[in-house]
């Protein structure tokens, strides 16, 4: 345990509506995509229940804000804090970006919670990390991307499929229009990717089962997988696609968000939990995450499991996935947020090891 009172730094990203007047004038342009998921995902009660968390434990935290010009830069550098608790999503409403923040810290020696540039690149970068999931030896749906009539990369893909951006997380670019059955429909929602986002698309094999989420708590070499946990999509209207979508997710109003629940795994036999475990594990690591991160997967009709996507430094608010996960685990919430502190500052402490490194 760290004994010490530490001064730690909540750090969280603003823009658009949630910057002042003044701060909107003076930063420079984003790239044309915003992160619609920010108003939603990152709720002001999220870092406030981690900064009460932080005073619980004896330390003495503060709001660090990145507002996305270059003053919030300078004032990160020289906040002082002896760990910043990363809690950021984008810079200046560009979440292409959010590496970049996890780059500037190492650059400039600022110890910080949650995965590294490396971690952060490859999560987004969809495309790349399936194909360090399939080198792992890691099932993960065929798939092949498309970007203005270049095919970059591609497997034997069969329909159904579902499309979505190759970089953004949050479920954006994902409604029910996501899932396609003919070359029609692919081409469609191939431009609409495109047109909407600038992003390559990523059409992959649309597998049919059950939502399944493996949190994993730990660095690379003692990582350990919580209980898991399920977003039961049986609920959605006949014909609608059982898929995680924006809509589900984030958007309280409308009756896909309603219909939807997330809730523990508690009928599944030993072996098919260990297996989702395991290959949960295997994921988080291979895309180089550390500290806390959340491994989103299918489990077929048939037990097959395919890993989706991973997610570094997944919301930590106590109504969300990862907390559910961590309680059935017998930590509370002060727990975690004290664990995930210990597993940062003990990786400062420690030389780099080969297979974590310091990214």
């Amino acid at each position: 345990m760290i004994g010490a009172k530490l001064k730690i730094a909540v750090l969280y990203d603003v823009w658009g509506e949630e910057e002042t007047p003044e701060v909107v004038e003076e930063k420079t342009p984003a790239k044309k995509k915003k992160k619609p998921k920010s108003k939603t995902r990152r709720e002001k009660e999220d870092r406030e229940e981690i900064f009460e968390a932080l005073e619980k434990l004896g330390h003495e935290p503060f709001y660090q804000v990145l507002d996305g010009t270059p003053p919030c830069l300078t004032s990160l550098a020289k906040c002082g804090a002896d760990l910043v608790f990363n809690l950021t999503e984008s810079y200046a409403g560009d979440d292409t970006k959010e590496m970049n923040v996890a780059a500037y810290m190492d650059l400039m020696d600022i110890r910080y919670t949650g995965g590294g540039p490396h971690a952060h690149f490859l999560a987004q970068d969809k495309a790349t990390a399936k194909k360090m999931f399939a080198f792992h030896g890691i099932k993960t749906p065929f798939f092949a991307t498309a970007y203005r009539g270049r095919i970059e990369h591609a497997h034997d893909v069969e329909f159904p499929l579902i499309v979505k951006p190759v970089w953004e997380d949050g479920s954006i670019g994902i409604n029910a229009d996501a899932v396609v059955n003919s070359v029609k429909e692919l081409m469609q929602r191939v431009e609409y990717i495109q047109n909407e986002f600038d992003s390559p698309a990523l059409i992959e094999e649309y597998i049919e089962g059950r939502e399944i989420y493996a949190a994993i708590l730990g660095s690379y070499e003692t990582a350990q997988p919580l209980p898991l946990v399920e977003l039961d999509l049986s609920r959605l209207p006949e014909g609608t696609p059982k898929i995680a979508s924006h809509d589900v997710k984030f958007e309280k109003d409308t009756p896909s968000y309603k219909l939807t629940k997330s809730h523990l795994v508690t009928d599944l036999d030993e072996e098919t939990v260990a297996k989702l475990q395991k290959k949960g594990l295997a994921a988080y690591q291979a895309v180089k995450l550390r500290d806390y991160g959340r491994i989103d997967m299918r489990l077929t009709p048939k037990g097959e499991v395919y890993v989706i996507e991973a997610n570094p430094n997944p919301w930590l608010s106590s109504k969300q996935e990862f907390m559910m996960a961590a309680k059935a685990s017998g930590r509370s919430y002060t727990d975690l947020i004290g664990e995930i502190v210990e597993l940062a500052m003990a990786r400062y402490s420690a030389p780099a090891s080969r297979t974590e490194g310091a990214s």
